[in-house]
């Protein structure tokens, strides 16, 4: 039962900090916007760089970049809540209702991944180039993000006792 509550607390402690990464970016937008404007429009890279032709200048652009990240972060917190609370009505059920319980936990986790990697780590940091950034790289927090989230998806993608021969 101790892995059990293990892996529900650890998922409702990435729902808080989804909760929290969501408050933020709602109730002081512009902070994390001016990241995204900056890495869109390319305009911190490396001087001279043969990437340029990528940035996008329009606000349109940067608006829409960043209401999709708010709503993924959204669906993630939302999924990873949902997997938490299912995952504690189940902890003393069987293994095949714990795993059942989790697989909506191990959405939550895969979407926050998929998030940091592709949004984050792919498209803005090689593709925009936000890695010759000095002042708007977000490539570390990116990777603790996708870090923590490998970690606990790992530990509640571990099989129940009763399933292990």
């Amino acid at each position: 039962m101790t892995f059990r509550a293990a892996k529900a607390l650890l998922v409702l402690a990435i729902a808080l900090l989804y909760t929290l990464i969501v408050f933020n970016n709602l109730t002081d937008y512009d902070t994390n916007f001016q990241l995204v404007r900056h890495v869109l429009m390319m305009d911190s890279t490396f001087p001279g760089n043969r990437g340029m032709w990528r940035a996008l200048n329009s606000p349109a652009w940067h608006t829409a970049f960043y209401l999709c990240v708010i709503l993924w972060e959204i669906a993630t917190m939302l999924l990873c809540w949902w997997g938490a609370v299912r995952l504690l009505r189940e902890i003393r059920g069987d293994a095949r209702s714990v795993r059942r319980a989790s697989s909506i936990a191990v959405a939550g986790l895969t979407s926050g991944l998929l998030m940091w990697l592709v949004a984050f780590l792919t498209v803005g940091g090689e593709w925009f180039l936000m890695w010759q950034s000095v002042t708007w790289n977000g490539q570390e927090a990116a990777f603790r993000m996708f870090a923590v989230l490998g970690i606990v998806l790992l530990v509640v993608m571990q099989p129940e006792r009763d399933d292990l021969p």
